[in-house]
Protein backbone atom coordinates (compact mmCIF):
# COMPACT_ATOMS: atom_id res chain seq x y z
CA UNK A 1 0.00 0.00 0.00
CA UNK A 2 1.79 3.53 -1.10
CA UNK A 3 1.49 5.86 2.08
CA UNK A 4 -0.70 8.24 2.61
CA UNK A 5 1.37 11.03 2.41
CA UNK A 6 2.17 9.86 -0.99
CA UNK A 7 -0.63 9.54 -2.05
CA UNK A 8 -1.62 12.95 -1.17
CA UNK A 9 1.22 14.72 -2.36
CA UNK A 10 0.32 12.84 -6.09
CA UNK A 11 -3.23 13.94 -6.46
CA UNK A 12 -3.64 16.65 -7.79
CA UNK A 13 -1.19 15.57 -11.10
CA UNK A 14 -3.10 12.41 -11.08
CA UNK A 15 -6.75 14.13 -11.17
CA UNK A 16 -5.50 16.42 -13.99
CA UNK A 17 -3.79 13.54 -15.64
CA UNK A 18 -6.96 11.61 -15.76
CA UNK A 19 -9.46 14.55 -16.73
CA UNK A 20 -7.00 15.12 -19.20
CA UNK A 21 -7.73 11.66 -20.73
CA UNK A 22 -11.25 12.79 -20.51
CA UNK A 23 -14.57 14.55 -18.40
CA UNK A 24 -15.14 12.17 -15.36
CA UNK A 25 -16.80 12.34 -12.38
CA UNK A 26 -15.77 11.45 -8.44
CA UNK A 27 -16.44 7.62 -8.35
CA UNK A 28 -15.17 7.08 -11.70
CA UNK A 29 -12.08 8.85 -10.32
CA UNK A 30 -11.26 6.79 -7.36
CA UNK A 31 -11.95 3.22 -9.99
CA UNK A 32 -9.34 4.39 -12.26
CA UNK A 33 -7.26 5.64 -9.74
CA UNK A 34 -7.52 1.71 -7.74
CA UNK A 35 -7.33 0.22 -11.46
CA UNK A 36 -4.03 2.24 -12.16
CA UNK A 37 -1.94 1.50 -9.10
CA UNK A 38 -3.34 -2.38 -8.45
CA UNK A 39 -5.51 -1.24 -5.42
CA UNK A 40 -1.94 0.72 -4.06
CA UNK A 41 -3.92 4.10 -3.90
CA UNK A 42 -6.76 4.01 -1.88
CA UNK A 43 -8.89 7.08 -2.40
CA UNK A 44 -12.16 8.14 -0.47
CA UNK A 45 -14.66 10.48 -0.78
CA UNK A 46 -13.51 12.12 1.83
CA UNK A 47 -10.38 12.79 0.43
CA UNK A 48 -11.14 13.53 -3.67
CA UNK A 49 -14.06 16.00 -3.26
CA UNK A 50 -12.12 18.33 -1.23
CA UNK A 51 -9.32 18.40 -4.16
CA UNK A 52 -11.58 18.68 -7.06
CA UNK A 53 -13.80 21.85 -5.00
CA UNK A 54 -10.05 23.35 -4.21
CA UNK A 55 -8.89 22.46 -7.85
CA UNK A 56 -12.51 24.00 -9.63
CA UNK A 57 -11.54 27.20 -7.28
CA UNK A 58 -8.31 27.22 -8.57
CA UNK A 59 -9.45 27.67 -12.28
CA UNK A 60 -7.65 23.72 -13.25
CA UNK A 61 -11.07 22.23 -13.78
CA UNK A 62 -14.88 23.23 -14.84
CA UNK A 63 -17.92 20.69 -13.15
CA UNK A 64 -21.35 20.25 -14.85
CA UNK A 65 -24.17 18.77 -13.53
CA UNK A 66 -25.59 15.70 -16.06
CA UNK A 67 -28.09 13.91 -16.66
CA UNK A 68 -29.19 10.83 -18.54
CA UNK A 69 -32.11 8.84 -18.47
CA UNK A 70 -30.65 5.66 -16.76
CA UNK A 71 -28.70 7.35 -14.14
CA UNK A 72 -29.06 9.76 -10.95
CA UNK A 73 -27.07 13.07 -11.73
CA UNK A 74 -23.68 13.63 -11.62
CA UNK A 75 -21.35 15.56 -11.73
CA UNK A 76 -18.64 15.46 -14.03
CA UNK A 77 -15.61 17.46 -13.92
CA UNK A 78 -13.14 18.69 -16.90
CA UNK A 79 -9.62 19.57 -17.43
CA UNK A 80 -9.55 23.75 -18.09
CA UNK A 81 -6.31 25.10 -20.33
CA UNK A 82 -4.90 26.59 -16.99
CA UNK A 83 -4.87 22.87 -15.64
CA UNK A 84 -3.13 21.38 -18.56
CA UNK A 85 -0.64 24.12 -18.27
CA UNK A 86 -0.50 23.27 -14.64
CA UNK A 87 -0.23 19.29 -15.34
CA UNK A 88 2.73 20.54 -17.53
CA UNK A 89 4.51 21.96 -14.43
CA UNK A 90 3.74 18.86 -12.41
CA UNK A 91 4.96 16.57 -14.83
CA UNK A 92 8.23 18.85 -14.78
CA UNK A 93 8.36 18.51 -11.17
CA UNK A 94 7.83 15.00 -11.14
CA UNK A 95 10.14 14.33 -13.53
CA UNK A 96 12.81 16.21 -11.44
CA UNK A 97 12.21 14.50 -8.35
CA UNK A 98 12.00 10.74 -9.92
CA UNK A 99 15.59 11.62 -11.59
CA UNK A 100 16.76 12.72 -7.93
CA UNK A 101 15.59 9.07 -6.23
CA UNK A 102 16.88 6.93 -9.55
CA UNK A 103 20.24 8.80 -8.91
CA UNK A 104 20.17 8.17 -5.46
CA UNK A 105 19.21 4.65 -5.45
CA UNK A 106 21.09 3.60 -8.27
CA UNK A 107 24.34 4.96 -6.32
CA UNK A 108 26.82 2.07 -5.42
CA UNK A 109 28.03 2.63 -1.63
CA UNK A 110 31.94 3.73 -1.69
CA UNK A 111 34.17 0.79 0.53
CA UNK A 112 36.82 2.32 2.60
Amino acid sequence: MISKNLTAASTKPIILAILKQGNSYGYLIIKKIKELSDGQMQYTDGMLYPVLHRLEKEGLITSNWTMTNETRPRKYYAITELGKAALNEEQLQWAKVTSVLDSLWNVQPTTK
